[in-house]
């Protein structure tokens, strides 16, 4: 099976790296892995922003805050791809190209952010439509998506199945809010739209989930294109 997950920086690099949490993702990757083209993207995290924050205030240009914090992703995804051992391919991927290459070689191609310009949610995107994934899975802090932002609304319920056209509703809800509840990009979602990949969003806080989604249960949220 051809599968990309998203593992939200956040989750794992937050003030702290979470060990456990990282071994017991490792673990759960190590064990499931079935041969086939199996690609993880990791985001940048806490550490990411602080970057690129410094940048900032530096007067650094936009596109090379990007770069500073696509560098940091690619530090993660090594960390990860490390921890994964063996069954991980040891080059984190810089572009397509490469990526389409290393995931044709038996081993899970662990991997950061592409180019300027992209959240690593449109990065997951692209890696599935390259390597044909049948499924995405995206592990959030939260249960999947829900109403409203859970963390500030008591009401927000979750939904199990909602289209991508929904999602990008809800986009332009919030895109007018500091901190806003954002759990995609118009970029990601229109590249999940046209190439019809099942995706599944689901809290990654615990791996549990992880390991449903790749059985083929019902957890979290399903995105339908």
């Amino acid at each position: 099976m051809n599968i990309v997950v998203k593992i939200g920086g956040h989750l794992i690099f937050n003030e702290e790296i979470d060990i456990e949490l990282l071994t017991e993702y490792s673990r759960i990757f190590r064990e499931m892995y079935d041969g086939g083209r199996w690609v993880v993207v990791v985001g940048g995290g806490k550490l990411a922003r602080r970057y690129v924050e410094a940048a900032r205030r530096l007067g650094l240009s936009e596109s090379l805050c990007d770069e500073i914090g696509i560098k940091i992703t690619r530090v993660n995804a090594s960390i990860l791809s490390s921890s994964i051992g063996d069954k991980a391919h040891p080059l984190i991927p810089e572009n397509l190209d490469q990526l389409r290459a290393y995931s044709t070689q038996g081993r899970i191609v662990v991997m950061g952010g592409l180019q300027p310009g992209q959240s690593t949610i449109a990065v997951s995107a692209l890696a599935a439509e390259a390597i044909n994934a049948e499924k995405l899975i995206v592990a959030t802090d939260v249960d999947g998506i829900y109403t409203a932002d859970p963390k500030k609304d008591p009401r927000a319920r979750l939904l199990k199945e909602v289209s991508v056209k929904e999602l990008m509703e809800k986009l332009i809800e919030y895109s007018h809010e500091a901190g806003e509840y954002k759990l995609a990009d118009f970029t990601g979602l229109k590249i999940i739209a046209r190439s019809r990949i099942t995706t599944i969003y689901l809290n990654g806080r615990n791996p549990e989930n992880l390991k449903k989604a790749l059985r083929g249960e019902q957890v979290g949220t399903l995105l339908k294109p």
